[in-house]
């Protein structure tokens, strides 16, 4: 048991370094990287796609990265909207991580990209452990999901700096509680925004548009309780001895 814990230490460790790394070469480039997390089937790829739509028409300059298990069906849908889009095939992984997102980047990112959207692999458990050096971190989910979603999952709801309601045209028709899911939301995540939008009538997608270009401009972005805390553990761990040198794996075995 301890033997597991410390490799999948090692394996946080590895990709926290690599995200700072990642974060350090994308904001020396002046681009802001935008992690989407959610469930499969919240909406996020037909939202994504109407966010890319209109950072092209208004002159943005944004692309977009998207992972999935298999299958290249939605960086197909989000070339639709005219912007840069790369597919990352995970091969069965259900998360992104650093390493494979820098790695996609390098050599393709065109100069003088502003945006950089992360449509992370659909899962809401995983993702939300595995820092993407990204600038905001949006947690998404739709009405038809059910209000609890955000304590169900609190690691990805309460590490969000913006949480999504996507599907709001379907709100009436499921019987969606709004106000027990914004309380679920302040719950796991207190003071966290939060914008409602629809892919469908277009509704809260400017908004949401302009809370990214507030966090791109240098704006201050929610930080949450439970950041702060994760982030205090980093810096313990990064005091005490490496979670490799506690392994008892032989030398070369990979992290």
């Amino acid at each position: 048991m301890c033997r597991t814990v410390d490799l999948h230490q090692a394996v946080l460790a590895k990709n926290d370094t690599n995200a700072v790394e990642l974060r350090r070469t994308l904001d020396d480039r002046g681009t802001t990287a935008v992690n989407l997390m959610s469930s499969p089937g919240s909406g996020k790829t037909a939202l994504l796609e109407a966010l890319l739509t209109r950072a092209v028409a208004g002159g943005t300059p944004a692309a977009a990265v998207t992972a999935d298990l298999a299958t290249e069906n939605d960086a197909t849908r989000l070339a639709r909207s005219g912007a840069p889009v790369q597919q990352i095939l995970t091969d069965g992984l259900c998360h992104l991580e650093a390493g494979m997102l820098r790695g996609k980047l390098e050599g393709w990112l065109p100069g003088g990209t502003r945006l950089l959207f992360v449509e992370n692999v659909g899962n809401l458990v995983c993702p939300a452990s595995y820092d993407l050096g990204e600038t905001l971190r949006i947690a998404l989910a739709s009405v038809t999901e059910g209000e609890d979603k955000p304590v169900k999952y609190p690691a990805a709801f309460g590490l969000a700096h913006l949480v999504v309601v996507t599907k709001t045209d379907l709100a009436d028709a499921v019987e969606f509680r709004r106000e027990d899911f914004l309380s679920g939301v302040q719950q796991v995540n207190p003071g966290v925004p939060v914008v409602e939008t629809s892919a469908r009538t277009g509704e809260g997608v400017d908004a949401l548009l302009a809370h990214v270009l507030r966090a791109a401009d240098g704006q201050e972005t929610h930080t949450p309780v439970l950041a702060r805390q994760h982030e205090k553990h980093l810096h313990h761990r990064q005091d005490t001895p490496s979670a490799a040198e506690h392994s008892h794996a032989p030398a070369g075995t990979p992290r």
